[in-house]
């Protein structure tokens, strides 16, 4: 029987073999960092594209933050202005009440009743004149009544005395007054 040595052969199939194994694993290999460069340079835009947003967000926050700033700082010249308001408000019903009050006074006075002395305090009013007679001082307590702005008059004090060799009544009142002595009154 002959034999024929087949070694070499096999061998040389072995090494082709694995020459086209390491070949499909280099170009495997290859493949794969290919995929995973593709993947990381992927990823890396994304994180820029990300990166780039956060600043953007970033920079639209700090424009807001200013913004709200500049609300906060309107709201709070707002509620200065308001106040101000509010102080002229008052002003101007403190300026035109007296006014008021002066006027329906002298609307209660007779021609033979002479004021001497008007001072108010607290909401409540102290009067001293004169009068001829005793009626006038009545007529003049019931016109005070009558007044919108004036109430619970109240005669403290009637004498008589003699100014300039003239026999008179001196008397004393006092009376309130009303919220709406500020607001002007309708005729």
């Amino acid at each position: 029987m002959i034999h024929i040595n087949l070694l070499p052969i096999r061998a040389s199939q072995k090494k082709d073999k694995l020459r086209g194994q390491l070949l499909v694993m280099l170009l495997a290999l290859i493949l794969t960092a290919g995929a995973c460069g593709v993947v990381y340079s992927s990823l890396n835009s994304q994180v820029n594209e990300m990166k780039a947003e956060i600043a953007r967000k970033e920079q639209r926050l700090q424009a807001l933050k200013k913004t709200l700033g500049e609300v906060a700082e309107f709201k709070k010249k707002k509620e200065e202005l308001v106040g101000k308001l509010d102080i002229l408000d008052k002003l101007k019903q403190a300026k035109s009440g007296p006014v008021h009050l002066l006027d329906q006074l002298s609307q209660s006075l007779s021609e033979k009743l002479w004021i001497t002395a008007f001072k108010e305090s607290g909401g409540t009013i102290n009067l001293s004149g004169l009068a001829l007679n005793e009626e006038m001082v009545a007529q003049f307590l019931k016109n005070l009544e009558a007044s919108p702005n004036y109430k619970n008059v109240e005669l403290q004090v009637i004498e008589q005395a003699t100014q300039s060799g003239v026999r008179v009544n001196k008397f004393n009142v006092v009376a309130k007054v009303e919220a709406s002595a500020g607001k002007p009154v309708q005729r």
